[in-house]
């Protein structure tokens, strides 16, 4: 299951790896991370595990899994096809929640025992390096989503905001800010399903509809799912396959502003001018009145 488990709260605590394997909470008994390469992660326990991980509360840099033996040293190279390392790529790059399960490790935001169930966070980079030990490991960012509420610290560290200089004055270079204050807000959104979009992206095969271009990253390739017909008001559209288009970040915008649009005939218009054709799949069937309903939002 990605994202909540019913009925287990944010701060929930067990004992015990089983208990919380018995509660969904994290499946695996053992391994860091439960998930494929297909589907996602699941969920990771923030434990200790790796030398090179680093607990902030609503920040983790999470170590991928692999190439340690018996005393927790690195005593090889870590890949992404690992299973579990994959399915954090996917999570990154499908933009899926993640349960985050701490242990208890060097860190205040670790319970004092056993495991707690600390909310949803996303993937939000992720890359390699030369770890403690002189090996190739591979970390993940991960963020807390907003409104999840962070474990209680003895002692909370105040933030240190360095002022910066006013833009233009005087011919002092703008140094900007080492340490931004946060601001918490909270906005309304429309909630897009996550399947409909992968559903689409997976018939394409992540080649975007437009220009045909594939992105490929470090373990996997990536796509955007946009919507033809926008889904807020007062457009209102449906998130349905057939309302939306598996595109590159670049055609994504363009769609979005009005910079393209499609013909009935699915053509590809830009600037006035016939371009191209959308290419099509068998099974993605494309609602024409949604195309019409986005043509008509940018003829006005």
């Amino acid at each position: 299951m990605i994202g909540e488990v019913p009925n287990v709260p944010v701060g929930q605590e067990y004992a015990t790896r089983r208990l919380a394997h018995e509660a969904g909470v994290h499946r695996p008994l053992q391994a860091g991370i439960c998930g494929t390469k297909k589907k996602g992660a699941e969920s990771i326990v923030v434990s200790g595990g790796y030398k090179d991980d680093e607990d902030y509360g609503s920040v983790i840099i999470y170590t991928g899994h692999g190439g340690q033996d018996g005393a927790k040293n690195q005593v090889s190279d870590q890949t992404l096809d690992d299973s579990g390392n994959a399915a954090l790529v996917t999570s990154y790059l499908e933009g899926l929640p993640v349960r985050v399960i701490r242990g208890k490790h060097d860190s205040p935001y670790a319970p004092a025992s056993g495991y707690r169930y600390d909310g949803l966070y996303r993937v939000t980079s992720y890359g390699s390096k030369l770890g403690i030990d002189g090996f190739l490991i591979w970390q993940f960012r991960l963020e807390a989503y907003d409104g999840t509420p962070m474990p209680q610290v003895a002692q909370q560290q105040q933030l240190r905001v360095t002022p910066s200089a006013p833009a233009g004055a005087g011919t002092t270079p703008v140094r900007g800010n080492e340490a931004p204050e946060r601001v918490t807000s909270t906005v309304q959104r429309i909630v897009r399903s996550s399947a409909v979009k992968r559903q689409v992206k997976d018939w394409h095969d992540n080649r975007c509809q437009v220009c045909d271009i594939r992105i490929e990253v470090p373990g996997g390739s990536y796509s955007e799912g946009a919507h033809i017909q926008a889904l807020g008001s007062p457009h209102n559209g449906p998130d349905t396959p057939g309302n939306v288009l598996c595109l590159c970040p670049n055609c994504h915008v363009m769609l979005d502003a009005g910079a393209i649009v499609l013909g009935d005939d699915l053509s590809v218009v830009r600037g006035g001018e016939v371009v191209g054709t959308l290419r099509t799949h068998p099974r993605h069937v494309i609602d024409r009145e949604c195309v019409r309903q986005h043509r008509d939002r940018w003829r006005r």
